[in-house]
């Protein structure tokens, strides 16, 4: 019975979790803009260990059971997820002055077809024809929602083209994580997996704010940045990672990609009512393109 009700709530769970981070795209993380991306991602990632810290205490003394596979592949998923990828779509969101966010979150979520593609190279896990296809429409309906029908204009000043090319550097880095969170997570289980990641990526970002000299940046962050900070930390951060992974272990991957469209399906909204900016006729039709897409392909994956 207690089984049944977990599986009913579940996608409670994971819409919730990507409800959070579509506020944090749009509303949070923007207005960190004037920030070094780098500084933003060390903060974000210091701030969430250490709340998370007191929680898992108990937890702290099974690290050392942990071989050394163990840890080099959590250090590719902090290398790619917590540090490549977080920085690459901060720098997208920073955009905020010259693009519509919500186009650059959309275009995160081809996310399944780097992962896939990925895992297809790296575990030799062979692709159906199927995914092709459908990896082609998702892929042209990101275009078409990102530049029309017509080709990119480079000398228009707009920064559409600089915001789509950090995001899908985000998606095939946060891709690239997922791939090697399968290893990762053989031996320890998904909170303590989601501590070290945020533990390792903290130490990964230390040392490239020490090289970039932006320590003493630190002592100039406001009152209000640091509000920013903490809100991120307690809703997007750490507690909506919990959420989705809590909701994810009762659910198919297909249906919880499904749900976690909310992601981006918030960020229009959010955008229209924070920014009052709205995507248009050709748009909407990229992204109706793009979702069919991603839902085949993650439906395909669940299949194979």
């Amino acid at each position: 019975m207690k089984e049944l009700q977990k599986i009913k709530y579940a996608p409670i769970f994971v819409i919730s979790a990507a409800v959070l981070w579509g506020f944090d795209g749009i509303i949070l993380r923007p207005s960190l803009y004037v920030l070094p991306v780098t500084l933003v991602v060390f903060v974000e990632s210091l701030l969430t260990t250490i709340l998370l810290t007191p929680v898992l205490f108990k937890q702290l003394k099974t690290i050392k059971l942990i071989e050394n596979k163990d840890l080099l592949a959590f250090f590719a998923v902090a290398l790619f997820g917590g540090a490549i990828g977080t920085m690459a779509i901060t720098k997208a969101l920073f955009y905020v002055n010259y693009v519509n966010l919500s186009i650059v979150i959309f275009i995160q979520k081809l996310q399944p077809i780097f992962a896939l593609s990925l895992a297809s190279i790296l575990l030799k896990e062979r692709l159906p024809k199927e995914f092709f296809i459908w990896a082609s429409l998702a892929i042209f309906g990101a275009y078409i929602m990102t530049f029309g029908f017509s080709l990119p204009a480079t000398n228009t000043g707009d920064k559409t083209i600089d915001a789509a090319f950090f995001a899908l550097i985000a998606a095939a880095s946060f891709a690239a994580s997922t791939v090697f969170s399968k290893r990762a997570l053989k031996n320890v289980s998904f909170y303590m997996g989601t501590y070290l990641r945020f533990l390792i990526s903290s130490i990964l970002m230390f040392f490239i704010i020490l090289g970039f000299g932006q320590i003493s940046s630190l002592a100039e962050l406001t009152s209000h940045q640091i509000l920013i900070f903490f809100l991120i930390a307690f809703s997007s951060g750490g507690f909506a990672i919990f959420l989705y992974y809590y909701g994810l272990k009762q659910i198919s991957a297909s249906r919880a990609a499904i749900y976690e469209l909310a992601f981006p399906l918030s960020a229009v909204l959010l955008e229209f009512f924070v920014h009052d900016k709205i995507l248009n006729l050709v748009q909407w039709i990229g992204v109706i393109m793009l979702t069919i897409g991603i839902m085949r392909v993650t439906k395909t994956a669940d299949n194979n």
